[in-house]
């Protein structure tokens, strides 16, 4: 193909056109020219060369008219310029089932519920006069010998950008290149990736900051950027038909889920926000926490070592700043939330389920074919024929029923070692908790020397929890980031067939990894540490030489606590860096790189190749993100009732830094057709399911409240007490056992408060010299049975409200149906009557062609 080698560029940067300014440009291809490069690799341009020629050849033979053009800026680069002409569109639109309009959609919609606070809602709306809504159509599956019945008023906007779009790139992803030892091989995806092709890529409309001087341009990139991506319009509704139009139904239905997901955590929010108000209120009430404080409570009552040898003593006093955080949190507040919360998830799963069944009907995808095409990559591999047992015909596969299994396998082996390597992770964290305990033990406590602020605020636990935090968030990242590429290449093994297969394998392959990479650590201190420590005369090692890491008296709440505010914020930070500074950073060095004051005049083409590439997973990164975020908001929201706060507003700059990423940092993605969120679903609803249980065993076994609710109830039974009538004083005496010093194994430890040969730990167990000495005393099982009591009872109303709601809630709202059966009926009708109008033509045309055979017939003079 020829090369212009001087373009004919007319001034106008934003054409979208060939340069005979008829020709409407539907994909870019970008090469580099061998013939320029400055490489001794002669052979290996060469076969690069031919390759490119055949695949190009192919393409016009199957129809695409092709013209490239050199780069104004570096003449090494070529752009190949697309575009799909009338026929190609309706032969590939009826092979792809596209349907496209009949008739404008004359359905009156019924009035919302919110039309009397009209004067409130159109703040939050999108002004109308700016982004004009859709006109809506009755819609069919295109066929050409039918196509007086569509809704074809001019060839060149009947099929949107959009759809030219996808209509190219499905021809680009198909056309052969080169057949080599009996196997074919094609499609662009590889090209790109063998650096054959640099890029791939649909063209934007215009400048994302100005609009197009040309005046039949739509501007919708500029429009996005002004009422959707600009931080002005942060207060704003999204307008999810416009970004459905531009970026087709996947973007849209993610950014729909996203938007919706985040006005329900508003509810949320507001909740958590008022259990952390009533923690934070009542602060002053906590009668246990004041004991811990009270110098002549806790300041005189001694604790025991909690390691073998070098740590000390120590006063209870001493995490009286920590026992007055966890009344914030772990107060009756935090159980209100968590059923709540408990409840919460099932609305929003199920609502969503019903707005998704709105925007399946309003973006016509309720009837989306489901006979995806397969994957060029699972088609090139087809080299097996076997017979197919529904048509029993001959089809080709890519191996045999015993090859699969193979391939299931190792990939499952894959990523069980992975998980693995997680769990070693996670074991070294904990590992490096028990070894460092010891040290800042020792060395806070000589710092201090018992009177310093230092102690007063730092303790030993919570510097070796927030170290260890931060350690376990940049172990998660590294795995994590190694962990995306080795799940890409298991995936890319096992072959799936489709796309969609090709995307939910994938997804449950990463969603498995980041549950166990992301939780683990959470799991561990909210369900294992200090749950087997034993007492101090036989402690509990780990792998026989660390001893376990015991909680503070009031339980590990405030250190889950810890944990996930450090995952969460460090992952919204770091997540930010990844999706903003760093393709900003990319751009503005590629721009430094161009010619200065070339930029002006650079074409459309040229301006979108230096823009990053968002390639075909990069929305499954966004929901996988919001997903893992999800998991934070719903399995330990009962010890942090703030997460809702913090992911609401993390949400609502997600939803414009994302929009801002797609239209001003990168290329145009290829439009897909998407009809749900696929296999996000039912992954949120498994996290639902499981967040009912680790948020009541969270306030069972995490948090102090059921000893203390067993403690308040039971004034008048003896072995709690002499404590007044529902009152928690004296809970903390109960609440701690009593230890001999003279029964440490490692012998006799003196202890330096008054010499006294007496301590006490954290347990509900006998004194020394009880004929059950260190046993577990009978307060200890009431306390375990009051917990998996209200483990049950909770589980039970919780899951038993959940099931009424989904019962009682459709999936799709009556009148959704009503309008999708009316749809559907006077769509049939239409092509129905259409049908009857052609067969009546025809048959009048046939009679008229029989009649007047008959007349002429009748006419012709009998001979004798």
């Amino acid at each position: 193909m020829k090369i212009d080698e001087k373009e004919e560029f007319n001034g106008k940067p934003d054409s979208l056109y060939f340069n005979d300014g008829q020709r409407r440009i539907d994909f870019v291809l970008v090469y580099e020219d061998e013939s320029r490069k400055e490489t001794n690799k002669k052979g290996s341009n060469e076969k690069q060369r031919r390759k490119r020629q055949a695949y190009e050849s192919n393409l016009i033979c199957d129809g695409l008219q092709l013209e490239a053009t050199r780069s104004l800026v570096d003449d090494k680069l070529v752009f190949v310029k697309v575009h799909a002409p009338w026929e190609v569109l309706c032969t590939y639109a009826e092979i792809m089932h596209i349907k496209l309009p009949l008739k404008p959609n004359d359905l009156k919609t019924r009035s919302s519920a919110f039309d009397n606070f009209n004067w409130f809602t159109k703040l939050l709306q999108v002004d109308e006069s700016i982004i004009k809504p859709e006109q809506e159509f009755f819609t069919a599956p295109f066929e050409k010998n039918r196509m007086n019945d569509f809704y074809i008023q001019d060839r060149d906007t009947f099929f949107n950008p959009a759809t030219r779009s996808r209509i190219v790139y499905f021809i680009l992803s198909r056309i052969m290149y080169q057949v080599r030892d009996n196997v074919k091989k094609f499609g662009i995806n590889k090209l790109v990736n063998s650096g054959i092709y640099k890029a791939a890529f649909p063209l934007h409309d215009c400048n994302f900051s100005t609009p197009s001087e040309d005046l039949s341009c739509p501007n919708e990139r500029y429009l996005l950027y002004r009422e959707w991506a600009h931080p002005r319009s942060i207060y704003k509704k999204q307008p999810l038909d416009l970004i459905r139009k531009y970026y087709g139904e996947k973007i849209g239905i993610y950014f729909a889920w996203l938007g919706y997901y985040t006005q329900m955590l508003l509810l949320a929010a507001i909740v958590g926000v008022a259990c952390f108000l009533y923690g934070y209120f009542t602060e002053d009430n906590c009668t246990w926490s004041k004991e811990v404080c009270d110098p002549n409570i806790g300041g005189q009552i001694i604790m025991c070592p909690q390691c073998d040898d070098e740590c000390p003593f120590w006063s209870l006093n001493v995490t009286c700043e920590s026992s007055k955080k966890l009344c914030i949190f772990d107060s009756f507040g935090t159980l209100v939330f968590a059923v709540f919360m408990g409840v919460w998830v099932t609305l929003f799963l199920e609502f969503w389920k019903r707005r998704q069944a709105e925007l399946e009907y309003e973006w016509d995808t309720v009837e989306l074919q489901q006979e995806e095409q397969a994957r060029p990559e699972y088609e090139a591999r087809c080299t097996h024929v076997v017979i197919n047992e529904i048509t029993q015909e001959e089809e080709h596969v890519p191996f045999t029923t015993w090859g699969k299994c193979i391939r299931v396998t190792l990939c499952a082996s894959a990523v069980f070692f992975w998980i693995l390597l997680i769990i070693a992770s996670v074991i070294g964290i904990i590992v490096y908790r028990l070894s460092v305990f010891v040290i800042f033990s020792v060395n806070l406590r000589k710092i201090s020397n018992g009177t310093d602020p230092i102690q007063k605020y730092v303790t030993p636990q919570m510097a070796t929890s927030i170290t260890a935090s931060l350690i376990s968030f940049i172990i998660i990242m590294i795995l994590n980031t190694i962990y995306e590429k080795v799940a890409i290449m298991i995936t890319n093994f096992e072959l799936p067939r489709t796309q969609t297969d090709y995307e939910n394998s994938l997804t449950m392959k990463m969603f498995l990894f980041q549950f166990v990479n992301y939780y683990s650590s959470c799991f561990y201190i909210a369900f294992f540490k200090g749950k087997f420590v034993g007492y101090p005369g036989d402690p509990v090692y780990w792998l026989g030489k660390y001893r376990n890491e015991e909680c503070d008296p009031g339980g590990c709440l405030l250190e889950l606590t810890t944990q996930l505010i450090i995952i969460m914020g460090g992952k919204a930070i770091w997540n930010n860096i990844q999706e903003v500074l760093l393709p900003w950073v990319m751009n503005v060095f590629g721009r430094c790189r161009t010619v200065s004051g070339a930029e002006k005049i650079t074409p459309r083409w040229e301006q979108d190749y230096h823009l990053q590439p968002m390639g075909k997973l990069g929305l499954f990164y966004e929901y996988l993100e919001m997903i893992i975020q999800f998991g934070f908001v719903t399995l330990f929201v009962a010890s942090f009732p703030l997460a809702p706060l913090l992911a609401l507003v993390n949400n609502i700059l997600e939803i414009r830094v994302d929009a801002w990423k797609l239209t001003t940092q990168y290329r145009r993605m290829v439009p897909e057709k998407a009809q749900d969120i696929g296999a996000w679903q039912p992954i949120m609803q498994g996290i639902a399911i499981l967040a009912v249980v680790t948020n009541a065993m969270i306030i069972a076994f995490t948090s102090d409240m059921i000893p203390r609710l067993v403690y308040y109830w039971s004034f008048s039974i003896p072995p709690y007490g002499d404590h007044l009538d529902y009152s928690m004083e004296g809970y903390i005496n109960i609440s701690l056992s009593i230890f001999n010093t003279a029964d440490f194994k490692s012998g006799v430890k003196e202890n330096p408060y008054a010499g006294s040969k007496y301590d006490t730990y954290r347990d509900f167990r006998y004194p020394p010299g009880h004929p059950q000495e260190y046993k577990h005393n009978i307060y200890y099982w009431h306390v375990i049975a009051a917990k998996l009591a209200f483990i049950i009872v909770m589980e039970h109303i919780i899951y038993s409200v959940k099931f009424f709601i989904s019962y009682t809630i459709p999936d799709v709202s009556k009148s959704t149906k009503s309008k999708i059966k009316r749809e559907k009926y006077l769509t049939q009708k239409l092509l129905h009557e259409n049908h009857l109008k052609d067969m009546t033509k025809n048959i009048g045309v046939i009679a008229e062609k029989m009649i007047g055979a008959v007349v002429d017939n009748n006419l012709r003079p009998k001979s004798d």
